[in-house]
């Protein structure tokens, strides 16, 4: 058996001379710019659902904080069995007595143990599922990335052991179960709740093993926590209060910053960042965006099932206008499908270049006329890859009715954008991504594969060739053999035009300079684990 490095949980070790309230200290106000659908995150895809549920749960694994790096969390380590196939987490050592959280309704009887782990992965799994049957959701990370099909069984040893064993081998599991959809839930709530025909309460009223507690959520509004009084790792709960204060306008967001009603803010508008930056009560981190702002072009509605119609579209963008006018200074231009930083990108690809004239020859070609109506959705929120969807929508508008369609410009609230995007109602849409785990399934896979169809690819796109290139990458763990086969798929797609890269921007991050160690997250997370205020 080949074993991987078992990580020495030596966080809480150093801790526990120091209780929770000793380090707590004062309330952070979080300028949070969207209202979640839900707390359970494994039902959920977008920033806006992981920073909710990010205070509230611990997986078996997590990415160390501010980096790429996978570090023990509710599993102090793994083996691996020299096939690749069977994953084997140990949950002893320290992280016997981690407690669940508690509610008005809730109060567990017992310590986390292997039978929360089952429940986590086995109601993903298995259709017929009780807590399924009894609560009918959809898991589209876990389906986008093939877990549903490649997980064979998860098993219980012992309560502090559980096996995973794998169809066959997957070079990005354990980057996978380090990301928000995996984090583990209470066995012991779920069947209270579905005693109790509430099983609702387990995405609204949330019960998890996390620093910080849910206390109330107001759509619109706030979400309010409170410090876990029995967290594992006490050094990690340095806040009495965690406040989301919902603002979806990004205006309205700094100024609450600039004025001390909250601590720190998410995306701001790029024509903010100058006097942001010159502000002495602020502190503006800054990094290179591990993301992609992009159209996507529904290829199961006519005319876009057409490949010089696609081509053409895409022809016809200006996209160093967009990337001027909407990034500004934190942009830079994108011609494919995943950021340079991403190990496996292919730097040979180029775009086919702004040419209207050429794009009005392919729409003629292909039997569009002038005048041919569509839609494009554009974002009602603010995003790290795309500042201001709004104008981005309005150049593009004005570019496609240069080559002769009559475009309209739709919106829906956030959740319903998103809900409706994957049941593929849209004609053409902007979306963008920011990488979860740092490895480049999660972008081949998770959001252009066949198998992300009504989850993450809301291109619809299926092709058979990009697909078994990419599937074929995942099942061997050779780095260099794994690029050779992205950078094909790479290529592949770029010949099919399912999206049209758009920009990369520059991840901004400003703070009062009374917050302390808060780490900007190369997969745009905030966690505020170990924050402190001052």
């Amino acid at each position: 058996m080949r074993i991987s490095p078992v990580f020495a949980a030596l966080l809480g070790l150093g801790a526990l001379a120091y209780g929770p309230t000793a380090l707590a200290k004062g309330n952070l106000v979080f300028c949070s710019e969207g209202s979640p659908g839900g707390f359970d995150i494994a039902q959920y895809t977008t920033s806006i659902e992981n920073d909710a549920a990010e205070p509230l749960y611990n997986g078996l694994v997590e990415f160390e904080r501010g980096a790429t790096r996978v570090i023990p969390s509710l599993a102090t380590g793994w083996d691996v069995s020299d096939d690749g196939l069977t994953y084997t987490f140990r949950t002893f050592r320290l992280r016997q007595g981690v407690k669940f959280h508690a509610n008005k309704d809730f109060t567990p009887t017992r310590d986390f143990n292997a039978d929360d782990v089952l429940l986590t992965f086995q109601r993903m799994l298995d259709p017929q599922h009780p807590f399924r049957v009894a609560y009918p959701a959809e898991f589209p990370y876990f389906v986008s990335m093939d877990l549903d099909k490649n997980i064979a069984r998860v098993e219980k040893r012992d309560p502090y052991t559980v096996v995973f064993t794998l169809n066959s081998v997957d070079a990005a599991f354990i980057q996978n179960l380090a990301m928000g959809f995996a984090s583990i839930v209470s066995a012991e709530y779920a069947t209270q709740l579905m005693a109790s025909g509430r099983l609702s309460d387990f995405d609204q009223k949330p019960i998890g093993t996390g620093p910080f507690v849910f206390q109330r959520y107001q759509k619109d509004a706030q979400i309010r926590y409170r410090a876990n009084p029995d967290y594992w790792d006490p050094q990690q709960v340095r806040l009495d209060q965690l406040i989301f204060s919902i603002n979806t306008d990004a205006s309205v967001r700094v100024q609450k910053l600039r004025k001390g009603e909250c601590q720190v803010t998410v995306n701001p508008r790029p024509a903010d960042l100058k006097a942001l930056a010159a502000d002495p009560k602020i502190n503006m981190l800054d990094q290179p965006g591990f993301n992609l702002g992009y159209i996507a072009y529904n290829v199961q509605h006519p005319p876009f099932d057409q490949l010089q119609v696609r081509q053409a579209m895409d022809m016809a963008v200006n996209k160093a206008a967009i990337v001027k006018a909407v990034y500004q200074d934190a942009g830079q231009l994108a011609v494919n499908f995943m950021p340079p930083s991403q190990w496996s990108y292919d730097p040979s690809i180029r775009d086919a270049g702004y040419d209207p004239d050429k794009a009005r020859a392919l729409l003629a070609a292909a039997g569009v006329k002038p005048g041919t109506p569509i839609t494009l959705w554009a974002m009602p929120v603010q995003r790290p890859y795309n500042p201001n969807a709004k104008l981005m929508a309005e150049m593009l508008q004005a570019d496609w009715g240069k080559v002769g369609l009559d475009v309209k410009i739709v919106s829906y609230e956030w959740g319903e954008y998103i809900k409706r995007t994957k049941n593929g109602e849209h004609d053409v849409m902007l979306l963008g991504w920011t990488g979860d785990n740092g490895d480049p399934d999660n972008w081949m896979g998770t959001l252009y594969s066949c198998g992300a169809i009504g989850s993450n690819n809301v291109s619809m796109w299926c092709d058979p060739e990009y697909d078994a290139l990419v599937q074929q990458a995942k099942r061997i763990t050779d780095p260099a053999a794994r690029t050779a086969l992205y950078q094909q798929a790479q290529q592949r797609m770029k010949q099919q035009v399912p999206i049209t890269p758009v920009a990369h921007s520059t991840v901004h991050q400003p703070l009062s300079v009374r917050v302390q160690d808060f780490k900007v997250s190369p997969f745009g997370r905030n966690s505020f684990s170990g924050v402190s205020v001052d």
